[in-house]
């Protein structure tokens, strides 16, 4: 049966090739590949829509509520100048600009929930505070570096949230986090000593207008309320409502959104609810697509047929590795990559040969290593900077191809002990 993987691979170049060069936008490459793959593996034309009517309504019914809140709240947030409040809040903790740039990335990344809305977010903010062109971009370049390294790697982003429904049964968030943040703070830090050497060590902060709002203590709760609601929420929802993982993480958004729509001001909120809902739209369509996609290759048998036969040309831990970047080159979309990995992957063998830690480390790896053409961030970068693909190579897909090895490195450490990972 390794002609599914044939077709797989087949699948995977044309939707590569609808991204780069047809401009299609994501749900329609990814809903035509998840019906050219059906087809392609004899199943009925029944059969594949309802394959793909499964997996849009899996993935939205776990994504919609997330994704939304974290929309709305930072735009809404944004509205209100709060932003520029909460970046200045970091600054006084973080006073190099490259340190500021990449804890920026990496704090925003998770408070909003997807790495593209805290770089856009950002930048015109982290921009301001180069000395010239080439500082400002090297900036803008940790920035997105900083912002992908925390999706990527910690939970409860929707990268993380599928793997671990995936993969991490008898891993609880809370003990995967003890390894991925310190893992992922560990891997930022070599990407502000990276940057200051390939800048030669310039770069401090340039002045700027205080943050909007004032700088006192209630402007700045006010900043951070959403989020503080969030972390408050957490006990809550697991000691007093006892909800599971996946319920808590839809209630403790709600609760931040909640939060962040009742201390905004009227028009600020409508304005936030408006343009949250917009580009929420937008990035569910894509996801619910990947999840379209990555039902109809699970309903296929690829899973029972494919991994058996490439077990043995590369070890346990790389084949997730292997495979998942193989998605991620193709499509570009880390969390619809996310998707495809954790649903083929689930039902087979490796979920059980290997440990959680690992397994979910692997993919992540994979998620993380190419980060190039297709990656909508690259272009967006491009856009920003107006730097060269090129210079954007060097300075945003080497350095996540670096992290993507030290996050497999940590894998195979883990994987090569006697005790779960």
């Amino acid at each position: 049966m390794m002609s599914l993987l044939v077709l797989f691979l087949l699948v995977l170049l044309f939707l590569a090739f609808l991204s780069i060069y047809a401009k299609t936008p994501p749900f329609l490459s990814l809903l035509a590949g998840a019906i050219i793959f059906g087809m392609g593996a004899g199943m009925d034309f029944g059969t594949v829509l309802g394959a793909v009517i499964a997996g849009l309504g899996r993935v939205f019914a776990l994504f919609a509520i997330i994704i939304f809140s974290g929309a709305v709240i930072a735009l809404t947030l944004r509205e209100q100048g709060h932003l520029e409040r909460m970046v200045a809040d970091l600054r006084t903790g973080f006073p190099g600009s490259w340190s500021l740039a990449a804890i920026a990335g990496y704090v925003f990344s998770l408070l909003t929930t997807c790495c593209i809305t805290a770089f856009v977010i950002l930048a015109p903010v982290i921009g301001r505070t180069g000395s010239d062109r080439h500082q400002k971009n090297m900036l803008l370049f940790l920035t997105a570096a900083g912002s992908v390294v925390s999706y990527t790697l910690v939970f409860p982003t929707p990268v993380i949230i599928p793997l671990l429904l995936g993969f991490g049964s008898g891993l609880s968030p809370l003990l995967y986090d003890i390894v991925a943040i310190p893992l992922s703070l560990a891997l930022l830090a070599g990407l502000v000593l990276l940057f200051r050497k390939i800048s030669g060590g310039k770069g401090g902060i340039a002045a700027s207008s205080p943050a909007a709002g004032g700088s006192d203590v209630l402007s700045s709760l006010r900043a951070w309320a959403p989020f503080i609601a969030i972390v408050v929420s957490i006990p809550l929802c697991l000691f007093v409502f006892s909800l599971s993982h996946e319920s808590m993480i839809q209630a403790i958004m709600l609760a931040g959104l909640a939060t962040a729509l009742i201390l905004a001001p009227a028009e600020a909120r409508s304005t936030g609810l408006k343009k949250g809902t917009t580009h929420a739209g937008l990035i569910m369509f894509d996801i619910c697509g990947a999840g379209a996609l990555g039902n109809v290759i699970l309903e296929s048998g690829f899973a029972g047929a494919v991994f058996p036969a490439v077990s043995g040309t590369l070890p346990a831990v790389l084949i997730p590795f292997a495979f998942t970047a193989i998605i991620q080159a193709a499509l570009g979309s880390r969390v619809a990559t996310a998707v495809i990995a954790s649903q083929v992957m689930a039902g087979t063998a490796l979920a059980s040969v290997l440990a959680p830690l690992p397994l979910i480390l692997s993919v992540a790896a994979g998620v993380c290593i190419v980060s190039w053409l297709t990656d909508p961030f690259f272009w967006l970068l491009h856009r920003t900077t107006d730097a060269t693909i090129r210079e954007i190579s060097l300075a945003y897909t080497l350095p996540l191809a670096a992290c993507g090895a030290g996050v497999l490195f940590l894998a195979l450490v883990l994987h090569s002990m006697p005790f779960p990972g």
